[in-house]
């Protein structure tokens, strides 16, 4: 299958509260990662890589030097979760706050941002350029994840270890607090970005809309609403579903780091691909954790694709083909990164590894 071209265990009775009491997150409450909070990987690649030595230039020159993924997604975890403290503080009116703050400082693996700081400093960016894109597309990852679990989408009580946040706070403060988080992400670009060119900040927020609207994030979801149950729904839908549902964001966070730090087109447009073919493997990784792992290692439901009967890749593929399919859309994206700096690059590498092996 070829990629398209680039261009509820909840542990108790649901309940609703309206109370500003019920545990919304503080600055002392703000997750803070060690280097347990991640996989062991302490160098560019993967253990299941380390085992079988691989043949191709790029990957021989990455051995030649060590990279301490581990410090490196403690480091940036913290940064951006005190940068999203920072952004979106408690105020009046305080429940709409607090809901954001719920689910935005709830934890997460903050792969989105780190993809977006890694790519501006690729191609010669600092962090801080990025910072502001960062967290903006984590707030658009986490409004995502707060409309899916709605019951009117996929009716979830269990997200990152916690209630989902219309659990907690009802679903019409939940869908409000989703909106907020959207637009201020805009805000927030347009408002904190400095030491960027005003065109390249209009190009970026460009970028983030379209990945999020009726071509990009909206359109996968209607296509995965409209596909359940269905009976002859192929690889080419799936794809399609999962390039614009899963992988569009994780090219904005890309794509967005690449115009901060200052990219040329040819390098934005490579790391374009690079976020695409992640993108899609992040998906098949996902589907293949729901039928292999249980909802207390995966921090959500485990399984609730087999009971909505929604394809998958596992489904149509099975699952040692789908693994197969992951280390491809994995080889074909770290190829893009060839001609950039191995050294600049080792984060980007690293971060592919981590999606294609992660465990939840």
């Amino acid at each position: 299958m070829n990629l398209v071209n680039p261009t509820t265990l909840f542990y108790g009775a649901p309940i609703r509260t309206r109370s500003t009491a019920f545990l919304y997150p503080t600055r002392k409450a703000q997750p803070v990662y060690s280097s347990n909070s991640f996989s062991s990987i302490s160098a560019i690649l993967t253990k299941e890589q380390k085992s079988n030595p691989p043949a191709d230039k790029l990957q021989e020159t990455q051995l030649e030097f060590q990279f301490d993924f581990n410090s490196y997604m403690v480091e940036k975890a913290n940064l951006v979760n005190q940068a999203l403290d920072d952004a979106v503080s408690l105020k009046e009116p305080v429940m709409i706050h607090e809901s954001m703050r719920y689910s935005l400082l709830a934890g997460g693996k903050r792969v989105r941002p780190m993809l977006c700081i890694a790519a501006c400093e690729l191609v010669g960016g600092e962090q801080t350029t990025a910072l502001p894109a960062a967290c903006a597309v984590e707030m658009i990852h986490t409004m995502s994840l707060m409309h899916d679990d709605l019951p009117c989408m996929d009716n979830d009580d269990f997200r990152r270890g916690k209630p989902t946040n219309h659990v907690v706070y009802g679903e019409d403060v939940a869908v409000l607090a989703g909106d907020a988080l959207l637009s201020f992400s805009f805000e927030h670009v347009a408002t904190a970005t400095e030491n960027v060119a005003p065109d390249r900040i209009l190009r970026a927020i460009a970028e983030l809309a379209k990945c999020v609207g009726a071509e990009g994030l909206v359109a996968g979801q209607v296509v995965d609403i409209c596909s359940e149950g269905a009976d002859d729904v192929g690889l080419d839908q799936l794809e399609f579903i999962h390039l614009h549902k899963t992988a569009a964001l994780l090219e904005a966070s890309v794509v967005l780091g690449a115009i901060m730090g200052g990219g040329s087109d040819e390098e934005i447009e490579k790391l374009r691909k690079f976020a695409r073919s992640i993108g899609l493997l992040f998906q098949v990784v996902d589907d293949i954790l729901d039928v292999t792992k249980s909802s207390e290692e995966l921090g959500k439901t485990a399984g609730k694709d087999l009971v909505v009967d929604k394809t998958t890749y596992p489904k149509l593929l099975g699952i040692e083909k789908s693994r197969e399919f992951a280390e491809k859309l994995n080889k074909e994206a770290q190829e893009q990164l060839s001609e950039f700096d191995h050294r600049k690059a080792a984060p980007l590498i690293a971060l592919a590894d981590y999606i294609a092996y992660r465990q939840n």
